[in-house]
């Protein structure tokens, strides 16, 4: 019954509230990565509090198909928009560093992470997606209410799109592990094991986008796997967390100056978009 409900498009009450709890963690995530900047700017408030508007929205989503339709979408498409401004401003934090883009390597390690604020905008993405779906509760074949590309959203007609998107987070995640990881050393085999899988899901992801039988064959497989190693990074984080100085003592200084303890579901999140993509029906053009 899930598979057919995805299939047609018959899921916003079951996507907002994924959106609801990925906007939850990635919110952690951004207000204890911004703590490490002292808020320097106040445009770094804006993901906190957007996050949480979001999971306010994708909850009342759950409830009220009017709410999906306008609140929802309103305020995934506002985060979105901030996620992409705050791209612009870790490439600027990058640059103003010492050697700026002449030291690309050692500044992008050192600097902002470039990519964070675009994996932000998961969780609104899949807000802003939820809003144009079906109820779990419409019947199969109900009143199209929408044109274009709007309509194959509303049909669950988006296998291609959603894989592009799928292929974006995972470059995105797997950069960010890369540099993460570096900056440890790569002191532990598992740190390599998401730059291992990030290509491989990044090739199925693409390949899904020119042929269905790789969409239904292989990327549901690399996907399963990608969300298996990042459930499995979430516990090297948490571990590394409680090994340092202080342990559960003093967590809340070694959750803000230890390994990211959320990025891991991000990668994980990664695999899900490729599950969800692989289970969707192929547009008409």
């Amino acid at each position: 019954m899930v598979y057919q409900h995805v299939r047609d498009g018959r899921f916003q009450r079951s996507l907002s509230l994924i959106s609801a709890l990925s906007s939850f963690v990635s919110g952690l995530e951004v207000a204890y990565e911004h703590y490490k900047g002292s808020y320097s700017n106040l445009i770094m408030y804006s993901p906190v509090i957007l996050s949480g508007v979001v999971t306010g929205a994708a909850c009342c989503a759950f409830f009220s198909r009017r709410a999906a339709e306008n609140v929802l979408r309103v305020t995934s498409a506002i985060t979105l928009a901030d996620g992409i401004i705050g791209f612009g401003f870790h490439i600027r934090g990058i640059q103003r560093k010492p050697g700026g883009w002449r030291l690309p390597i050692t500044n992008i390690i050192m600097g902002p992470p470039i990519f964070a604020p675009l994996l932000f905008g998961t969780a609104a993405y899949l807000g802003f997606m939820a809003s144009y779906l079906r109820r779990e509760e419409d019947s199969k074949y109900g009143h199209i209410r929408y044109s274009g590309w709007r309509r194959e959203l509303n049909e669950g007609r988006f296998q291609k799109h959603l894989a592009a998107v799928a292929a974006l987070w995972t470059l995105f995640s797997g950069a960010e592990a890369w540099y993460s990881h570096y900056k440890s050393r790569f002191r532990i085999w598992a740190q390599w094991t998401p730059l291992v899988i990030s290509p491989i899901q990044l090739a199925a992801c693409i390949g899904a986008i020119f042929s269905e039988r790789i969409a239904r064959k292989m990327l549901p497989a690399t996907s399963v796997i990608t969300m298996a190693n990042g459930g499995m990074g979430f516990f090297y984080h948490v571990r590394g967390i409680v090994r340092r100085p202080g342990g559960a003592k003093t967590w809340l200084y070694n959750i803000l100056y230890g390994p990211p303890v959320f990025a891991p579901l991000l990668f994980a999140a990664c695999g899900f978009l490729g599950v969800l993509a692989s289970a969707l029906r192929r547009e008409k053009r």
